[in-house]
């Protein structure tokens, strides 16, 4: 998939929950409501936070036309500090700028015969601007983007390092609320696509286009801010639902993500690749049940999900796909009120996923198979009314690894594979009353 698509997926995405946040607020202006101090979302903040994700680089050359492969992924965790200024066009409407700074370990690693490499992130900075609307006085959904820049490292045991730069785009979505006078805590998921890196083999004298590399990244990330004067803004000119989180709900959501195969072959001199890549987008449904204990939240949550994302590798005339098609969860959260319309949460539990490899035609299907495994995550859902919720989740899902040898004739554990995603989703639910 384009990165054009990418963005347009993301963005699409994230202005339709926009746009039901308005059309909620109008079709329910008859549902009780509690009292609500305005905060202040004018101004200067400072802020710092966490984050986990993955990468693709897809690797092509200009002197073998119609061969590339999307890709070689990794992934890991970093952490960010952010300045950024917003300001208040109306009511509910907010525009700002932003500059992160942010240094991390999201890497690709190779063992083999010795030999112990690695490519990694280490450090980097983006600089934006962003729109929002708030869902309540308190709390923000918005999108963002802008320029993008990061430094990579190539290292091995051989004797050889490289480093090199690739700046690009960022486009994202977040929610944000805020937790008392002054801090706020958001999700915020990006979506980031770097410019092709063509000369990365000059230093070992090979001409520009021996080697492209074209990189994109998803991460998500959990952060505070501290607001300059937010605690200046007096009396809110809406106010937020009453929201009883006890009952059945059904939702759908919209999301992206990358996924990271760990590939091991032991006769190849021990070999361990973590690993392959792939990336893309994903539809999903749930129902679920939760019960409110005061300033608790508790519940347990079944979803249905078909993806696209997806490993590539283009040859002439074709092209391999490793899909991850069709899969389900089963959940249990558990959440705390940060104020009177928004939860935080964070959830667990069983994660089943179908695999498919194929070919173009004439070849067709190579090899189809299920694993079950784990999710981890955790997100901000804040109430758009008092049946309807809105939020962005992350999860982390890690399944359990393949045997293929047997498919291959060859002798048990000689090629093994263990995937792992990265998976970030824009959902809305309705609480039956």
């Amino acid at each position: 998939m384009t990165s054009k698509r990418f963005a347009k997926s993301l963005l699409l995405g994230a202005v339709s929950v926009l746009a039901l946040g308005s059309a909620s607020h109008a079709a329910d202006a008859l549902v009780s409501v509690v009292e609500t101090s305005a905060f202040n979302w004018s101004g200067i903040y400072v802020g710092f936070g966490v984050g986990a994700g993955a990468n693709v680089h897809e690797l092509s050359s200009d002197f073998l036309p119609g061969f590339s492969l999307n890709g070689i992924g990794g992934e890991g965790v970093y952490g960010e500090l952010t300045v950024g200024y917003d300001y208040m066009v109306s009511p509910r409407f907010l525009i700002g700028g932003l500059l992160d700074a942010h240094i991390g370990n999201i890497e690709t690693t190779l063992d083999v015969a010795g030999l112990e490499a690695s490519v990694q992130e280490t450090y980097g900075f983006d600089a934006g601007l962003r729109a929002g609307y708030l869902f309540t006085p308190n709390t923000l959904g918005y999108v963002l983007g802008g320029y993008s820049w990061q430094k990579y490292e190539l290292d091995t045991n051989a004797g050889f390092d490289l480093d090199w730069d690739q700046s690009g785009y960022f486009v994202g979505a977040g929610v944000e609320t805020a937790i008392n006078s002054n801090w706020t805590i958001k999700t915020e998921y990006r979506y980031t696509r770097f410019g092709t890196n063509d000369d990365l083999l000059s230093e070992f004298g090979l001409p520009d286009g021996a080697l492209n590399i074209d990189t994109s990244r998803h991460t998500f990330q959990v952060g505070a801010n501290y607001r300059f004067g937010a605690q200046n803004g007096g009396v809110a000119s809406f106010e937020a639902p009453a929201y009883n989180w006890t009952g059945f709900y059904v939702g759908g959501a919209a999301g992206a993500g990358a996924s990271v195969h760990q590939i091991e072959v032991p006769p190849l001199g021990g070999l361990e690749f973590n690993g392959l890549g792939g990336e893309g987008v994903f539809g999903e449904l749930n129902v679920g049940y939760d019960h409110d204990f005061g300033s608790w939240v508790a519940g347990v949550m079944v979803d249905a999900r078909y993806s696209g994302m997806t490993s590539e590798l283009e040859v002439p005339g074709g092209s391999i796909n490793l899909d991850t098609d069709y899969g389900f969860d089963v959940l249990a959260r558990v959440g705390m009120k940060v104020n009177e319309s928004t939860l935080a949460y964070v959830l667990g539990g069983y994660s089943w996923q179908h695999f498919d490899l194929n070919a173009s035609s004439p070849i067709g299907d190579i090899l189809d198979w299920d694993s079950s495994g784990f999710s981890v995550g955790g997100g901000l859902e804040t109430a758009m009314s008092s049946n309807v919720t809105v939020g962005l989740e992350y999860r982390y899902s890690q399944f359990s690894e393949e045997d293929f040898s047997s498919e291959l004739g060859l002798p048990d554990d000689t090629l093994t594979s263990t995937p792992s995603f990265h998976t970030v989703r824009i959902g809305a639910k309705y609480k039956f009353n």
